[in-house]
């Protein structure tokens, strides 16, 4: 097809943002049904720094540079999608959204190893408290999802993801880029986000356990320094389900695709319509038709 770029994706609030190669697009349906669409150059710093594209070093990098688009993505959704006096100021919502990452690592970071700390006072092998931990990591991970995939906004959002897999799965599968086409295709991908989550809570289990430290609050610590690590690992991991299709990959990203059952929805055609706008732009077409 040419093009040998991966590319990628995000459900904001009442759109899509798609990341090409050289552009980041995010296509929002506004109150008065329009599809407002914002286009941005990106330049990623591996560019710059060759050194940061070595495994695992790509990874972290792919992260900062993913949540910092991401969060862009949904500030500028956020106010394209409310109506102008309900709109938030970008103090506000730049607020919003510190929070939400500290409490993001306060709940599945730090919890779980205060939680298990007491497990300590009866089990003499630190690896049994590593493995506690990292099922009450998976538990309460897991059952977030599921609390948050019945809240009638966040299924709003979730088709849009639905939408956003469903337009990259048509256009790697070399099909037309045309909402009818797009509707016959899957909502789950190898590549999705959900899946590098999963795999980041299933790895930090492994390599939290080689690091032994006795002080829970230094614990924490070590915890939190070790996330970008597991991180750039599991971008790796995630890289290669994506890259090779065999028995095996399949296999092991088989509980990443279940999990996309709760943070996906199957869209209707005006989200599909959207998804495809904001993918058009990312390839530096514009807008279809």
């Amino acid at each position: 097809m040419g093009e040998q770029f991966s590319y990628g994706g995000q459900a904001v609030i009442e759109g899509v943002m798609m990341r090409g190669p050289k552009r980041v697009a995010i296509a929002v349906r506004r109150p008065d049904g329009e599809i407002a669409i914002k286009e941005q150059e990106v330049t990623s710093i591996t560019q710059r720094y060759p050194f940061l594209k070595w495994p695992i070093l790509r990874g972290m990098v792919a992260m900062v540079e993913s949540l910092s688009i991401g969060i862009g993505a949904l500030m500028y959704s956020a106010n394209q999608a409310m109506p102008d006096e309900e709109q938030l100021t970008k103090k506000e919502m730049t607020l919003t959204t510190v929070v939400g990452l500290v409490f993001a690592l306060g709940i599945f970071v730090a919890v779980p190893t205060l939680l298990t700390n007491w497990v300590k006072g009866w089990s003499h092998g630190s690896a049994i408290v590593n493995v506690v931990e990292g099922v009450i990591r998976l538990a309460m991970f897991i059952g977030y999802m599921v609390v948050i995939s019945i809240m009638k906004d966040i299924q709003r959002v979730y088709q849009y993801h639905g939408a956003e897999h469903k337009v990259i799965n048509t256009y790697e599968a070399g099909a037309p880029l045309t909402v009818e086409s797009a509707r016959t295709f899957s909502r789950e991908h190898k590549r999705c986000g959900t899946s590098f989550l999963l795999y980041v809570v299933v790895l930090s289990i492994v390599l939290f356990s080689i690091f032994k430290v006795d002080n829970v609050w230094l614990r924490i610590v070590v915890r939190l320094a070790l996330m970008p690590v597991v991180a750039g690992i599991s971008y790796e991991f995630l890289r290669a389900m994506g890259r090779y299709n065999n028995q095996l990959t399949l296999l092991l990203s088989r509980p990443g695709m279940w999990l996309q059952g709760l943070t996906t929805r199957e869209p209707d055609d005006s989200q599909l319509e959207v998804a495809i706008a904001a993918f058009e732009t990312a390839r530096g077409y514009g807008l279809p038709g």
